[in-house]
Formats: C-alpha cells, sequence, structure tokens
C-alpha cells in the first residue's frame, strides 16, 4: 500500500505534491464517464470527461473540468450550451473514440441534433443539456458550470466506471 502523510505545519514545509502522487491518489475514486458534445459552425465536437458533478437542486446546476490544452472545450465554450453523455459500461467504444486525440470522432456515429442544438449521443444512459453559466480557471483545467435546461433518463442499465487506470471496478 502507498501512502504518504504529510505534516500540519506551515504552508512552506509541506513539500509539493506531483503530478504522479495525485494520478495515483485520485485512481482510488471511481468516477462515472461521460462524453461531454457540443456544436458550432464547423460541425459536432465532443471529448470524454471524467470529472463531471452534480451542483444544485435550485437552481439546477452541474459542473464538469475541462483541461485548457483540448481542442474541443474552446469551441463548446464559444456555443454557451453543451451535453453531456453518461456512458452505459458497455460503451468502452465511445469512450475511446472521445478520449483519443486522433480520429474523426463523429464520423460513422449515429448521432442526433438535440433540440437544445447540441449533439445527442445514442444509447447513453444520461443526457443533460445545460447553458454554460460560468467558468473557474483552476490550474490547468475549467472548471464550468451549467444550468440545466433539460434531462432524459433513457436507460436503466449499469454505468460505464473508471478505477484505478481502468474501466470498471474489478481493476
Amino acid at each position: 500500500m502507498h501512502t504518504r502523510s504529510r505534516p500540519y505545519g506551515h504552508p512552506q514545509d509541506i513539500d509539493v505534491v506531483s503530478p504522479a502522487e495525485m494520478r495515483h491518489a485520485m485512481s482510488h475514486f471511481a468516477t462515472g464517464v461521460t462524453v461531454v458534445t457540443g456544436l458550432d459552425d464547423d460541425g459536432p465536437v465532443g471529448f470524454a470527461c471524467q470529472s463531471f458533478a452534480s451542483v444544485s437542486l435550485e437552481p439546477p446546476l452541474v459542473l464538469f473540468c475541462a483541461d485548457h490544452r483540448g481542442r474541443a472545450w474552446p469551441r463548446i465554450r464559444r456555443t454557451g450550451r453543451f451535453a453531456i453523455n453518461v456512458l452505459r459500461e458497455d460503451q468502452t467504444d465511445l469512450c475511446d473514440r472521445f478520449g483519443s486525440s486522433r480520429g474523426a470522432r463523429f464520423d460513422g456515429l449515429g448521432w442526433e441534433r438535440s433540440r437544445w442544438d447540441t449533439p445527442a449521443l445514442p444509447r447513453v444512459l444520461l443526457r443533460v443539456h445545460a447553458e454554460i453559466d460560468d467558468v473557474h480557471v483552476a490550474g490547468d483545467h475549467d472548471v464550468v458550470i451549467g444550468r440545466v435546461v433539460e434531462l432524459e433518463c433513457l436507460d436503466d442499465d449499469r454505468p460505464m466506471l473508471f478505477y484505478r487506470g481502468a474501466f470498471g471496478i474489478g481493476s
């Protein structure tokens, strides 16, 4: 078991946590897997995202985090709206497609345009349609707060989970 305790004290006395330590420690927390999608004048765009959460019931708000280095997030941000597509456990093909920096993500994919003008991916568990309410810069990511405009609960299958660097809890 890998543990690293930090002493309490003055902040200058504490070592900085490395990216590798952060990745390893956070891998112990299982997350759902989503694909954030948007649509601009150049067409559909999207990226796989594990940092998604409900924030508030009144008003209905959600959040996701997007890497500044990504190509999809700046395009989605300019549109002012997005869809969160929550993946089922058997949708590793969608996760691979949208988690890779290679290839055309929407080529040959049977997606539909939602009434909110965002790409709706096929056979997902849930779609959350939202408008960008606020964006906070946090390190190398943006924390995006979205005001929910529609929820589509589509399936009762099991969700895709990411845990310790792999899909599923048995890793």
